[in-house]
């Protein structure tokens, strides 16, 4: 669902649905009156009259099918939660520690359909670009939804799973890690939200810079961080960096230290993906953004998160009731 919407984004579909029906937008356009009535209904927006306005039929069902898919996939990922939740709720499955973190879920489901509307809402005015802060809470809001996920998943998965004596500090720098990689792909969102991507197409310096110039011009300085094409992507740059340096210091001293086999090997995924992730990172800002790669190298983010929560989830202390 995350690397779809990443696919819609870097293809310019997602403006292409001009409406939000949560019930009758199941179906797409069945015939060619349909199919002209949706799309005389795109063009009655800025998208269509300032950058698409020689798009014809054809070119715009290519980018209509992607924010479909997207939408009806999160709406079937909604259906394939409730009803077994429900099932296995009347079945007495679920106990009264794991019923509340299951509804939880659910309404994030919910919240994050109405995030992605408010999202493209932004983009259907007369400047026809979604908001970067807007298309940042829907990708920070997903990922925390899966980060949560997961975590619940995990434990059910290992409900007995207690650290060893003396891994406090391990820990400690194990959730570092987590909250750091959480900052980076929330830093990634505002990259694709001003296209600051296609920008500094070099490595390791930028344009023959290490901190570029214009770094700090918009005022106040906090508006740099999130408007500034410079330094959001020397922002981007420096977390992965930072992840490069923690994350091998982090196996290191997971693979010389007594942990159970099971944090040992997900430090292992953890250091593996960060070596995937950087080599899809740097390919990507060097090859200018091909959509293959940008595609995969959100993916490649999940990816190094999951392997991060779940060492993070094996080294926390376990106090608390069992789900």
């Amino acid at each position: 669902m995350i690397v779809l919407g990443g696919v819609t984004r870097l293809t310019g579909s997602g403006l292409s649905m001009v409406q939000w029906e949560p019930i009758m937008g199941i179906l797409p356009p069945l015939n060619q009156a349909q199919w002209q009535e949706t799309f005389l209904l795109y063009q009655q927006f800025p998208e269509y009259q300032q950058k698409n306005f020689a798009m014809t039929l054809s070119e715009f069902k290519s980018i209509f099918w992607f924010e479909y898919a997207h939408r009806v996939l999160g709406r079937s990922i909604g259906v394939l939660f409730f009803l077994p939740f429900l099932a296995f709720l009347i079945l007495g499955k679920i106990n009264s520690a794991l019923a509340p973190r299951l509804v939880a879920l659910f309404v994030l489901g919910g919240l994050q359909g109405l995030m992605g509307w408010y999202m493209v809402k932004s983009g259907l005015v007369s400047d026809p670009h979604v908001s970067q802060y807007r298309l940042t809470a829907h990708l920070v809001l997903a990922v925390l939804i899966y980060g949560y996920m997961f975590w619940v998943a995990l434990d059910l998965l290992y409900p007995d799973a207690n650290t060893k004596a003396g891994s406090s500090g391990l820990s400690r720098l194990s959730f570092m890690i987590t909250a750091t990689i959480f900052i980076t792909i929330a830093s990634g969102g505002f990259v694709a939200g001003t296209h600051a991507g296609f920008a500094y197409n070099t490595f390791p310096l930028m344009n023959g810079q290490l901190f570029p110039s214009g770094l700090f011009e918009l005022s106040p300085w906090w508006l740099n961080l999130f408007e500034n094409i410079a330094t959001i992507q020397f922002n981007h740059r420096l977390l992965a960096t930072l992840l490069f340096v923690f994350i091998p210091a982090l196996w290191l001293l997971l693979r010389n230290s007594s942990q159970r086999s099971s944090v040992r090997n997900g430090a292992h995924l953890l250091l593996a993906a960060l070596v995937l992730q950087i080599t899809l990172g740097i390919s990507t800002l060097l090859l200018i953004v091909p959509v293959t790669l940008a595609a995969a190298h959100q993916a490649g983010a999940i990816l190094l998160f999951s392997a991060s929560v779940f060492v993070s989830h094996q080294l926390r202390a376990r106090t608390g009731p069992k789900p």
